[in-house]
């Protein structure tokens, strides 16, 4: 029996069921298998993805929706992958193209490195943005904050989800709600009683993502990380927006470095939504 053609393979939901298969992939492309994040994007989000009749994946994405239930106002695309040895046969924009055209009308964003970009230009994504992922172990020091910070509780979630749909621009509560168990650390800063940020810390191979990073101010943004990164021991990875020129200097100064820069698309919209002031780093880039 002869095997099919790259392009009469039929593209498919993902389930978590295609979780070993995801990190398989991510890890055939030279990335870190990165399973407890494919965990998160293939439950809070859905994964679209291609069979290998060999086995495994020829490729996968995931999309991850905010707002309304069947009514998104947003979706974010994340962790396009193709296998090696089916790259550069079209079979990414393939995919893409399937994407986009399952998702309407809702406004698309994604965050592209420079290899990704032409593809996603050519699809008619626009760069509206940038982002610095820094790395590095955090070193204290530098005056001290008036930010009071603390571990988040139950109670605080109804806040949290306030907040961050009011920065963020759209409801985010499937994704937001599972933070407490994705994540190692959740912490919210106060002033008078009330929360004006929240940042979490959450395991991915050998570092802790700071994201989500909402805070007031870039000060409240600073003590966020300081006191996630006051309570672990492995080096820290954010990614955050190049319009907040204070923190990416403050958290150069306190160790971490810079590894890359990704450009933010959007697709029918010509900006994000929410308050970009009031939002410094993502849960994941893959999740927008």
């Amino acid at each position: 029996m002869s095997t099919p053609s790259l392009a009469a393979l039929p593209i498919r939901r993902l389930t978590p069921r295609d979780l070993t298969a995801c990190a398989d992939l991510s890890e055939d492309r030279g990335w870190p298998r990165e399973e407890h994040k494919w965990g998160l994007l293939l439950t809070a989000g859905q994964g679209y993805g291609i069979d290998d009749p060999d086995g495994g994946l020829v490729a996968a994405c995931a999309v991850t929706t905010y707002g309304s239930w069947g009514r998104p106002d947003l979706g974010a695309i994340g962790m396009v992958l193709v296998a090696e040895r089916h790259a550069r046969k079209g079979v990414g924009r393939r995919l893409m193209r399937h994407v986009v055209a399952t998702m309407g009308t809702t406004p698309l964003t994604l965050h592209a490195t420079p290899n990704g970009r032409p593809l996603y230009e050519e699809l008619g994504f626009k760069v509206t943005g940038r982002a610095e992922m820094l790395r590095g172990h955090f070193v204290p020091g530098g005056p001290e904050t008036r930010v009071a910070t603390r571990a988040a509780t139950a109670e605080d979630l109804p806040a949290i989800l306030r907040l961050d749909e009011e920065v963020f621009g759209a409801d985010r509560t499937p994704l937001i709600t599972r933070l407490p168990a994705f994540a190692d650390q959740l912490r919210v800063a106060e002033d008078g009683g009330r929360i004006i940020g929240y940042a979490a810390a959450w395991p991915n191979m050998e570092t802790h993502v700071v994201g989500p990073l909402i805070a007031r101010d870039t000060d409240t943004a600073k003590a966020l990380v300081a006191s996630l990164a006051a309570h672990t021991d492995r080096p820290l990875r954010t990614d955050i927006d190049v319009r907040h020129e204070e923190l990416l200097a403050w958290t150069k100064e306190r160790g971490l470095e810079s590894v890359a820069f990704n450009a933010v698309m959007t697709y029918g919209i010509t900006d994000l939504p929410g308050d970009w002031t009031r939002r410094f780093a993502p849960l994941t880039v893959a999740a927008g």
